[in-house]
């Protein structure tokens, strides 16, 4: 049996939508029946299926952009830049907003196009209504691909990755040859992405002319290249760990970024910790997950003792857990047996490796 404890809040995959005027409710009526949508109008116009504002439109409006994943509003583009404007952020943390007329004849995606998934949700409900789906993203309209929304599809990460996708998406737009590269046990996932205007670069060793170049990788170094590389890291990495009661999390943190140096393989790859059931309430174990922003997994015993003959075992291990080795299992089944290296074992910490092709 596997639990997941996620320690990082994210927004719930959720959509709301707000009409103002008898075409709107209308309109929304017809979007329900095929999508799951929290519906919000005024009390004049209140039927079955809808909820009332709390307050204004406005208020209630600015309540949903944190607590849904997208808005949709029936009304004018005005309204809503003016009632959202005091709570915006960036692309990266602001929900997708999308705006439309009731009369379904323009879709217009707002806020949050790529990162927010505004542009894909434009383009379903331009599709539904058979209405003119308004997308302003340059890459969009230039019907290239974009760095965001690769990360997005490899579920990957950068650092400075605000400046890069600003970069790299300039650079895209303005007809420069960025290449792509992707390692070797990565390729069939980058095949299935959108890379329009990207280059394709099969050796590092014979680049082409370039005037930048985007690493799909999970290693932590790179041979020297005569182009600006940006490199970009899917999060495919998971990492069992065993520990004595009360281990640090400092320690903990330690230990985990010494295996990933000793396989050569980038932090940001990292990508769930697992343990025991009995380590679900471990502080040190919480805390390293709090801190990387990972799901912690657990596994009962039953669960790990399927697997614990392809490891060493510890008598010691099985009289406390009921099973011969954690750390192993743990990472034999977040990976489908797919491990990295050997087990570390070090201050009474165990950690083992291994790569999930899970996205």
């Amino acid at each position: 049996m596997r639990q997941i404890l996620v320690m990082n809040t994210v927004k719930p995959e959720s959509i709301a939508l707000f009409c103002l005027t008898p075409g709107g409710v209308a309109l929304a009526a017809r979007l329900r029946a095929v999508l799951p949508l929290t519906c919000y109008t005024s009390e004049a116009l209140l039927t079955e299926g809808f909820q009332p504002f709390q307050g204004s439109f406005a208020q209630t409006l600015r309540h949903a952009f944190s607590c849904f994943s997208a808005l949709i509003v029936i009304g004018a583009t005005g309204i809503v830049v003016r009632s959202l404007a005091p709570l915006l952020q960036d692309k990266f943390h602001d929900p997708a907003v999308i705006v439309m007329d009731e009369r379904g004849q323009h879709v217009i995606s707002l806020l949050s196009g790529h990162h927010g998934g505004a542009n894909a949700l434009t383009r379903y409900l331009a599709g539904l209504l058979g209405a003119d789906p308004v997308i302003t993203t340059a890459t969009d309209v230039n019907e290239l691909a974009a760095l965001d929304m690769l990360a997005i599809e490899l579920d990957a990460r950068m650092e400075n990755f605000r400046a890069a996708v600003k970069k790299i998406n300039q650079m895209l737009v303005s007809g420069k040859r960025v290449g792509l590269w992707g390692e070797a046990a990565l390729r069939e996932a980058l095949g299935q992405c959108d890379t329009r205007g990207f280059i394709a670069v099969e050796s590092l060793a014979a680049l082409p002319e370039l005037d930048a170049l985007i690493c799909v990788t999970l290693q932590a170094a790179l041979p020297p290249l005569p182009v600006p590389v940006f490199k970009l890291v899917p999060k495919r990495i998971v990492a069992g760990i065993g520990c004595r009661r009360d281990t640090p999390s400092a320690l903990l943190c330690a230990l985990l970024r010494q295996q990933l140096q000793t396989e050569g393989l980038d932090p940001l790859a990292l990508s769930a910790i697992g343990s025991i059931s009995l380590k679900r309430d471990e502080p040190g174990l919480i805390q390293l997950a709090q801190s990387l922003a990972l799901p912690f997994e657990v596994f009962s015993a039953e669960a790990l003792r399927a697997h614990e003959h392809h490891f060493p075992v510890s008598a010691f291990v099985r009289q406390i857990t009921d099973v011969g080795s954690v750390s192993g299992p743990a990472a034999w089944l977040m990976s489908g047996g797919q491990l990295i290296g050997e087990t570390l074992r070090e201050q009474g910490v165990t950690i083992t490796l291994g790569v999930s092709h899970r996205c």
